[in-house]
Protein backbone atom coordinates (compact mmCIF):
# COMPACT_ATOMS: atom_id res chain seq x y z
CA UNK A 1 0.00 0.00 0.00
CA UNK A 2 1.26 3.45 -0.88
CA UNK A 3 1.04 5.57 2.25
CA UNK A 4 0.23 9.24 1.97
CA UNK A 5 2.37 11.67 3.97
CA UNK A 6 -0.48 12.36 6.42
CA UNK A 7 -0.61 8.65 7.33
CA UNK A 8 3.14 8.53 7.89
CA UNK A 9 2.97 11.74 9.96
CA UNK A 10 0.20 10.32 12.17
CA UNK A 11 2.27 7.21 12.73
CA UNK A 12 5.32 9.27 13.65
CA UNK A 13 3.22 11.29 16.08
CA UNK A 14 2.03 8.09 17.75
CA UNK A 15 5.63 6.87 17.97
CA UNK A 16 6.51 10.10 19.75
CA UNK A 17 3.63 9.65 22.17
CA UNK A 18 4.74 6.10 22.94
CA UNK A 19 8.29 7.29 23.56
CA UNK A 20 6.83 9.87 25.92
CA UNK A 21 5.00 7.15 27.84
CA UNK A 22 8.21 5.14 28.16
CA UNK A 23 9.95 8.23 29.55
CA UNK A 24 7.08 8.73 31.99
CA UNK A 25 7.47 5.12 33.15
CA UNK A 26 11.19 5.57 33.64
CA UNK A 27 10.47 8.70 35.68
CA UNK A 28 7.96 6.64 37.74
CA UNK A 29 5.12 9.04 36.99
CA UNK A 30 1.67 8.48 38.44
CA UNK A 31 -0.37 5.64 36.98
CA UNK A 32 -3.31 7.92 36.18
CA UNK A 33 -1.05 10.13 34.04
CA UNK A 34 0.16 7.08 32.13
CA UNK A 35 -3.39 5.89 31.55
CA UNK A 36 -4.43 9.27 30.16
CA UNK A 37 -1.57 9.18 27.67
CA UNK A 38 -2.18 5.54 26.76
CA UNK A 39 -5.86 6.28 26.17
CA UNK A 40 -4.88 9.09 23.80
CA UNK A 41 -2.52 6.73 21.99
CA UNK A 42 -5.24 4.09 21.66
CA UNK A 43 -7.59 6.69 20.19
CA UNK A 44 -4.87 7.79 17.79
CA UNK A 45 -4.24 4.21 16.66
CA UNK A 46 -7.98 3.70 16.09
CA UNK A 47 -8.13 6.84 13.96
CA UNK A 48 -5.01 5.80 12.06
CA UNK A 49 -6.56 2.41 11.31
CA UNK A 50 -9.74 4.11 10.05
CA UNK A 51 -7.73 6.42 7.84
CA UNK A 52 -5.67 3.55 6.40
CA UNK A 53 -8.69 1.33 5.73
CA UNK A 54 -10.72 4.18 4.20
CA UNK A 55 -7.83 5.23 1.98
CA UNK A 56 -7.28 1.62 0.93
CA UNK A 57 -10.98 1.23 0.08
CA UNK A 58 -10.95 4.34 -2.09
CA UNK A 59 -7.74 3.29 -3.83
CA UNK A 60 -9.19 -0.17 -4.51
CA UNK A 61 -12.35 1.33 -6.01
CA UNK A 62 -10.32 3.68 -8.20
CA UNK A 63 -8.03 0.87 -9.38
CA UNK A 64 -10.72 -1.75 -9.99
CA UNK A 65 -13.14 0.56 -11.79
CA UNK A 66 -10.59 2.82 -13.47
CA UNK A 67 -12.17 5.97 -12.06
CA UNK A 68 -10.88 8.91 -10.06
CA UNK A 69 -12.73 9.82 -6.88
CA UNK A 70 -12.32 13.53 -6.13
CA UNK A 71 -13.23 15.84 -3.27
CA UNK A 72 -13.81 13.14 -0.68
CA UNK A 73 -11.58 14.52 2.07
CA UNK A 74 -14.54 15.76 4.14
CA UNK A 75 -16.13 12.32 3.95
CA UNK A 76 -12.88 10.59 4.90
CA UNK A 77 -12.48 12.96 7.85
CA UNK A 78 -16.02 12.15 8.97
CA UNK A 79 -15.29 8.41 8.96
CA UNK A 80 -12.06 8.92 10.87
CA UNK A 81 -13.66 11.23 13.44
CA UNK A 82 -16.62 8.92 13.97
CA UNK A 83 -14.29 6.17 15.15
Amino acid sequence: MKCEPKIVNRTKRLTGQLNGVIKMMEEERDCSELLVQLSAIRSGVDKLMSLISTTNLLNTIEDNYDIKLNDLQDEIDLVVKSR
